[in-house]
Formats: C-alpha cells, sequence, structure tokens
C-alpha cells in the first residue's frame, strides 16, 4: 500500500510528475486566479504560450486510472501527502499526514466543490519544508515541499517576508523573476478560504508537545469561494 490506510482509489507515487515541464503552472494556477487582473497565463511560470506543456501535466495530475499522490517526508516517520483524489465525478485534491502507527490520517486541507481549510500556519509550512527527512521516500527539496503545500497555508499572521519566499521558490521552480512575486501575492490570497488565526495552548502534565491549532474566538461560519478558480490540477485550457 503506498499510503498507509488509504485504499480509496488506484493511488501512485507521482513524486516524478514534478520534472513535467508545465508541472508547477498546472499544479499552481489555480491559486493565482483573481476575478479582478485576469487569470494568470502559462509564461508567467516559464512556460511556452501554447501551454501543451501543462496540459500534459494537468492531465498526468488529473488521472482517473493512476491518482498520483506526492510525498513529503519528515520527522519522526511522519508524511505529508499531497493526492489528486481522482474520482469522475467527485475529483480534488487532498493534504493530509499519514505516519504508520497513526489510525487515521491527520487532514490539513481539502480543494475540491466542498472544500476544507486551510490546515497550516506559515511557521509550520516553513518547518515542513525545511526538515525533510533524507531516507524516506518522497521530494525532499524545501522549495518544492513549500509550494507543494502552499494550498494548506491560511495564517492571518503570515509575515511581511512570506511574499519574497514564495517568489524565491517560485523562481527555483522556473517562473521568472517579473512574475514571481506577483504570483505569490496572489497566492496568498487564498481563492477557496480565508485565513485563520492561529494560537498555541499552553503545555500542560498529559501534553509535552504544543502545536499550533486555530483560535476558536475567531473560527467563521462556512462562506461562499471568494473567487472561483478551476480545480487543482487544471488550468483554463486542460480538459
Amino acid at each position: 500500500m503506498l499510503i498507509a490506510k488509504y485504499d480509496e482509489g488506484p493511488t501512485v507515487a507521482g513524486e516524478h510528475l514534478l520534472s513535467l515541464p508545465g508541472f508547477w503552472a498546472a499544479y499552481l494556477m489555480w491559486m493565482a486566479e483573481t476575478d479582478e487582473d485576469g487569470e494568470p497565463l502559462p509564461p508567467w511560470f516559464g512556460v511556452d504560450s501554447a501551454d501543451v506543456d501543462v496540459d500534459a501535466a494537468a492531465e498526468s495530475l488529473m488521472d482517473e486510472e493512476a491518482w498520483p499522490a506526492i510525498r513529503i517526508p519528515f520527522a519522526g516517520g511522519h508524511t505529508a501527502v499531497v493526492l489528486h483524489r481522482n474520482y469522475p465525478d467527485d475529483a480534488g485534491t487532498e493534504y493530509f499526514v499519514v505516519h504508520p502507527h497513526w489510525d487515521r490520517h491527520a487532514y490539513l486541507a481539502t480543494a475540491d466543490g466542498h472544500y476544507a481549510g486551510p490546515g497550516l500556519a506559515w511557521r509550520e509550512l516553513i518547518h515542513l519544508a525545511h526538515t525533510p527527512d533524507p531516507d524516506a521516500p518522497g521530494i525532499h527539496n524545501p522549495h518544492a515541499r513549500l509550494l507543494l503545500l502552499l494550498p494548506a497555508l491560511g495564517d492571518q499572521d503570515t509575515p511581511t517576508e512570506a511574499t519574497a519566499t514564495i517568489a524565491e521558490a517560485l523562481q527555483w521552480a522556473g517562473v521568472p523573476g517579473p512574475h514571481s512575486r506577483r504570483l505569490a501575492e496572489r497566492m496568498l490570497d487564498h481563492p477557496l478560504f480565508d485565513a485563520a488565526q492561529w494560537v498555541m495552548p499552553p503545555r500542560t502534565a498529559h501534553r509535552q508537545q504544543r502545536t499550533l491549532r486555530r483560535d476558536p474566538r475567531v473560527q467563521r461560519a462556512p462562506q461562499p469561494p471568494k473567487r472561483h478558480p478551476t480545480r487543482p490540477g487544471q488550468h483554463p485550457r486542460a480538459k
């Protein structure tokens, strides 16, 4: 079993897809769409305007017979997973953490028609990006790890340097410098859910490890999407 305790569909290792020329445009373009300033174009991501490469990458990400799972291993045997759940009538992308000793997965976010999130604060995203487990299968490059988990981010206290950090990762992924900052700013304004406020609960006698959690005082009732992007892995021309 590729993912512990996950047997819903034909999951396959998807890390090799990152080498496709159009992968990052296919994976992230939906996050950069806005109602005010038009849709991002493939050349923003450093690919040809004909976007044949983007179409090919999108088709691989949305393959109904082989659901790509991209693994992001970190300390203690944990692995964050980006899974393209390609049911014909209920497709979407799931972000969750697995561990071989857990009875169930820890879900971070879901990007589909019934979206849920956010699941990561900025400090958690940075920590996961920079603490790979080199002995476990998956993606180890910090720039790639940050971009893969970026759709699960939602933090009201994102620092000012976040835009530059994301822009640097985008340039690593082939985004031309002039477009990297604009794309980073758009991606921080998440198209599906509002940013959350995260708090650190106090230590207790039974809980020595502290983890960030959303502040219940600022939770909101479900809201409609701020924008209506194409689904993750699909860009305006992908079918």
